[in-house]
């Protein structure tokens, strides 16, 4: 056996051989099944990508090593007097030059396989099914979310990370604190938000969303039923005041916000409690805003986070959107998904999504089921009648719990608060609430007319035909209306009140 071959037999470098074969032959053959039959899962990803490719590093380092080890421990012993201290390479030997061509054929196959599955791999680093469906069982809340919102063919790089190599490597790092987090099984559940140290939205956001193209208005329709017999329908028609073109002379409505700067400083970790509040004038002022009910010292001003307001102050739930069961329910009548005709359909709904289940799988088996005894005990003939109505309206009903909770993460609709708005939230009511208010006295103001304005209303407390101009509550709750936030009866111990426009004051029977 020529001397090559002999220090290559070994046990260590026949090892190296082997796993250097097999890791090239299950490269080759999971590449050829993800391009021939389209399999794109995050596991498999996992094993073509960065398992296959290291055993094959792996064992291409081993053999040599195999290899040094014999022919060292030759030299050693002096069993082999022609040994010399290192390797000659003869390319007039016939042997050797066979062995150089094979090798540098070998070599550049295996640097051709590494460079495909480092790319690849990647490409598979900034993939949705890598951020979204890898760590299962943590990410399927945001991942569900996502892929239901109206940013589902946005990948998460492009907003959680953005273009450039500093912010690739910070979240890079960031991850293996993550992967570390899964598999020591040391996550939060839920996971906290918002994310610490996250790029700024005019890094990402405004990539897509230029504010130079914002416009003045837009008209919206939200539609409502009632939680009664009927689901009786109503309707609320509104011009949203979104704004013009920042630090232009049209720079009003919501977006005012982008093209001025403001900071503040928030107490709370969620930002609710917003106490003190920065504007920056056109003519470099700046003009401070205290919550006049709880104040901040003026130390605490001075060595308070003053956090610069951007998008995800108001937007903080662009993509990973949770929603309601009554806003679902609202949503799939309208639709015409469920059959409004079903007595009490969106009480019995939003009562048994709320119900408190441990696993999902059990929520998915008893829902069925408590809907059904619904109408079969108090509509005996509509239950048989319509069973097939009832069915439909259950398989939606179902799958609007798959897409808002998540008891093994203790994730529900309302665990993560959307500042958009005011319904379920405080949101925009943090600091337009009329108590935050300058040393002079100017007040940042409540008033619901600043950034919409009612353009009609449908509901059984107006008349037919009648144009109102003001917002008109489905329940009449007197000065309430402009005193209590929305939020504050919409959201009643964390859950959805059933109706979507009807007071807890008002179901209750206060």
């Amino acid at each position: 056996m020529h001397r090559t071959f002999r220090y290559a037999w070994n046990l260590i470098s026949l090892a190296g051989m082997l796993l250097a074969i097999v890791s090239t032959c299950l490269i080759i053959a999971f590449l050829a099944m993800e391009v021939i039959m389209g399999i794109d899962h995050p596991y498999l990803g996992l094993l073509t990508f960065f398992l296959f490719p290291t055993m094959l590093v792996t064992g291409l380092l081993i053999i040599p090593l195999g290899m040094w080890r014999v022919r060292s421990k030759l030299r050693d012993q002096g069993k082999d007097a022609e040994i010399p201290p290192l390797p000659r390479l003869d390319l007039n030997d016939p042997h050797k030059m066979k062995l150089t061509v094979f090798f540098s054929i070998a070599t550049v196959i295996f640097v051709l396989l590494i460079t495909i599955a480092t790319i690849k791999g990647f490409e598979f680093t900034e993939s949705t099914v890598f951020c979204g469906e890898l760590c299962h069982q943590v990410m399927t809340p945001e991942h569900t979310a996502w892929s239901n919102s109206p940013h589902a063919k946005v990948k998460c790089v492009e907003c959680h990370v953005g273009p450039g190599a500093e912010w690739y490597v910070k979240a890079k790092i960031s991850g293996l604190r993550q992967v570390w987090a899964v598999l020591t099984h040391s996550f939060p559940s839920p996971i906290e938000t918002p994310i610490e140290n996250l790029r700024p939205a005019r890094d990402t956001c405004e990539h897509c969303h230029w504010p130079e193209k914002f416009y003045s208005g837009r008209q919206k329709i939200f539609y409502h039923f009632a939680p009664n017999e009927q689901n009786t329908p109503r309707e609320v028609n509104l011009l949203i005041k979104i704004g013009g073109t920042p630090k232009s002379p049209h720079a009003m409505g919501i977006h005012w916000h982008i093209g001025t700067e403001v900071r503040y400083i928030a107490r709370d970790k969620k930002r609710f409690d917003i106490p003190y509040i920065a504007v920056k004038e056109k003519d470099g002022s700046i003009t401070e805003y205290m919550d006049t009910a709880n104040p901040l010292t003026r130390d605490e001003v001075a060595t308070g986070k003053k956090r610069l307001m951007d998008c995800t102050d108001c937007h903080n739930r662009p993509t990973h959107i949770y929603k309601s069961p009554g806003q679902e329910m609202d949503e799939n009548i309208v639709s015409g998904h469920i059959d409004p005709s079903l007595p009490y359909i969106k009480k019995i709904a939003v009562e048994v999504l709320e119900k408190p289940y441990r696993t999902t799988p059990e929520a998915l088996s008893s829902i069925p089921g408590d809907i059904r005894e619904f109408y079969a005990r108090n509509y005996p003939k509509l239950a048989q009648e319509k069973a097939a109505t009832i069915s439909k309206a259950i398989e939606h009903i179902l799958d609007m719990y798959k897409r808002n909770y998540f008891p093994e993460m203790k994730v529900s609709w309302n665990t993560y608060p959307n500042h958009i708005g005011h319904f379920y939230t405080p949101g925009c009511f943090r600091c337009h609430d009329g108590k935050h208010k300058t040393a002079k006295g100017k007040v940042i103001s409540k008033d619901c007319n600043i950034c919409h304005t009612v353009i009609s209303q449908i509901q059984e407390n107006i008349p037919a035909g009648k144009q109102v101009k003001e917002f008109v509550h489905p329940v009449d709750i007197g000065e309430e209306l402009m005193n209590t936030n929305c939020s504050e009866c919409h959201m009643v111990k964390g859950h959805d009140v059933p109706g979507g426009g009807e007071s807890a004051s008002a179901q209750n029977g206060h």
